[in-house]
C-alpha cells in the first residue's frame, strides 16, 4: 500500500482534529444540501439539455448553452438577469465590468468595506490614474472602513452614501489580504438597506469572490443590485476552465455587458467554443465542492491550533468565505507550510516553493499551488508575504480527503522543524 511520508504522531493529530470538528461539518453539509437543491431547481426550470453543451465559434450568435447558463445563474442567485462567460478573464475583469455599469464621469464610487482588493485598486485608480481606470474617466472615490469586529460601519455608510454624486457602492465580501473577516450576507443586506434608504439612485455592487455557496443566501437575495465573481473559484466547481459571472438587475447586467463587449452589442456575442458543458457541470458541482473547501479550512484551523499556531477564522467560527489564515510567526514556518501544501498537490507536487519579489508587494511572497486549472483558488493553494506575522492565506480543496492529506504533509514538516529547534 502506498502511503505519504506522514508520521503516526501527525496522523493521530489529524484523526483527533477530524473527530472534534464533526459538528461543524454537519452544518456545512446542511448548507451544501440547500444550495444543491437551488442549483438543481434552476437546471430543471431552465430545461438544461444536452443541446446546451454544444459550443459556438466566431461571433457566437444564438448560443443556446451560453444564454441558458446565464439564466441558470440568475435563478440560483435570485437575480433578474445573469451572464456567465468564458470571455471574462478573471474575477477582477467581471467586477470591473460591474463597476463601469453604474458610474459615469463626475460620479463617485463608495467602497463600504474598506480598501478594496489589490487588483481593484488599479481599476479604481486609487494610487494614480492609469489609462482606462475609473479615475482616468473622472470618477471619484470614497471609502468607509469596517468596524473593529468586521461589522460594517452603517452610520458612516449612511452619511457617505447620501452624497448625490455617489451612484455605486461597492462591497467586498471576502477579506482578500486585509486583516479582517468576511462580510456575512446578513450584514451585506444591512448595507443595502441603508444605501437604498438614503440614496435610491445608487447601485450596490458586490464582489462575491470566495463567498458563493458558503451560506444559503447570496447578496443579490438581500438587496444587492449587481454581483460579480470568478468561475475558477467557488461557482466553477473546480471544473470550469476559466471565466466570470455577473448577476443582478436587468438594466445593470445589460450595461455591464456593454463594457464586456461593446455598446449596442453586449451579451449577444461571445463564442463559447467547447466550454459550455464544463461550465454547466462545474456550476452543478459548486455547492459540494465549496463545502469541501470549507471543510478543508475548518480542518486546517484545528490542526494549526493543535500545533500551537493562531488561525482565523477559528475552527468553530461562522464563515462567509472559504479563506483561512494561519499566523506562522517565522519565515521558516511559513515556507514549510507552503512546501507541505505543494507536496500534497496532485499537480507539480515535486516543485519547491520559494519566496520571491512580486509586483505590488513590499516584501517577498511565497506561493503554493498545484492545480489542474491555473490560478484556480477553489483548488488547494496557499500563499503569504514574507513579513510578520508570516501569515499564510489558504483556500480551496476539491475534495476534503485529498486536501486533508496536504495539510497533514505541511503539519509534518512544521512538526519536524519544531523538534529540531528544540533539540538545538
Amino acid at each position: 500500500m502506498m502511503v505519504l511520508p506522514v508520521s503516526d504522531e501527525i496522523r493521530a493529530m489529524a484523526d483527533r482534529a477530524t473527530a472534534e470538528i464533526a459538528p461543524v461539518f454537519e452544518e456545512i453539509d446542511r448548507v451544501a444540501q440547500a444550495n444543491a437543491e437551488k442549483v438543481l431547481c434552476a437546471f430543471r426550470e431552465e430545461k438544461v439539455s444536452a443541446s446546451c453543451f454544444a459550443g459556438t465559434t466566431g461571433y457566437g450568435y444564438d448560443d443556446l448553452g451560453r444564454d441558458t447558463l446565464g439564466r441558470v445563474f440568475a435563478r440560483v442567485f435570485g437575480a433578474e438577469a445573469g451572464i456567465a462567460r468564458i470571455g471574462l478573464a478573471s474575477g477582477t475583469h467581471a467586477i470591473t465590468t460591474a463597476l463601469f455599469a453604474a458610474v459615469k464621469p463626475g460620479d463617485t464610487l463608495l467602497c463600504a468595506t474598506g480598501l478594496p482588493y489589490d487588483t481593484l485598486q488599479g481599476v479604481i485608480g486609487i494610487n494614480g490614474k492609469p489609462a482606462g481606470s475609473l479615475a482616468y474617466y473622472g470618477i471619484g472615490y470614497r471609502q468607509t472602513d469596517l468596524l473593529t469586529d468586521t461589522k460594517p460601519d452603517l452610520d458612516a455608510i449612511r452619511v457617505a452614501a447620501a452624497d448625490p454624486s455617489v451612484t455605486a457602492v461597492e462591497i467586498q465580501r471576502s477579506r482578500g489580504y486585509a486583516d479582517r473577516g468576511a462580510v456575512s450576507v446578513e450584514d451585506i443586506g444591512k448595507i443595502c438597506d441603508v444605501v437604498h434608504d438614503v440614496n435610491p439612485r445608487a447601485a450596490v455592487i458586490v464582489d462575491n469572490c470566495y463567498g458563493e455557496f458558503t451560506e444559503t443566501a447570496e447578496p443579490t437575495e438581500v438587496g444587492a443590485d449587481l454581483m460579480a465573481g470568478s468561475l475558477i473559484k467557488n461557482p466553477g466547481g473546480g471544473i470550469c476552465p476559466g471565466g466570470g459571472y455577473l448577476v443582478g438587475r436587468k438594466d445593470l447586467v445589460e450595461a455591464a455587458s456593454y463594457r464586456m463587449t461593446a455598446p449596442g452589442i453586449g451579451a449577444e456575442v461571445g463564442a463559447t467554443y467547447d466550454t459550455n458543458r464544463l461550465m454547466f457541470q462545474g456550476f452543478f458541482l459548486a455547492p459540494h465542492v465549496t463545502a469541501q473547501a470549507l471543510k478543508t479550512a475548518v480542518f486546517t484551523a484545528r490542526m494549526m491550533d493543535l500545533l500551537g499556531f493562531s488561525s482565523y477564522p477559528a475552527w468553530n467560527a461562522f464563515r462567509s468565505d472559504i479563506v483561512q489564515t494561519v499566523d506562522l510567526n517565522s519565515p521558516e514556518m511559513l515556507t514549510l507550510f507552503c512546501r507541505g501544501i505543494q507536496a500534497g498537490a496532485p499537480v507539480d507536487s515535486f516543485v519547491t516553493p520559494v519566496a520571491a519579489p512580486m509586483p505590488g508587494y513590499d516584501s517577498d511572497v511565497i506561493m503554493a499551488a498545484g492545480a489542474f486549472i491555473q490560478g484556480a483558488s477553489i483548488e488547494l493553494s496557499a500563499d503569504g508575504p514574507m513579513r510578520p506575522p508570516y501569515r499564510a492565506f489558504l483556500q480551496g480543496g476539491l475534495t476534503f480527503e485529498s486536501a486533508r492529506l496536504g495539510i497533514m504533509l505541511a503539519a509534518e514538516l512544521m512538526n519536524q522543524h519544531k523538534k529540531e529547534m528544540n533539540r538545538s
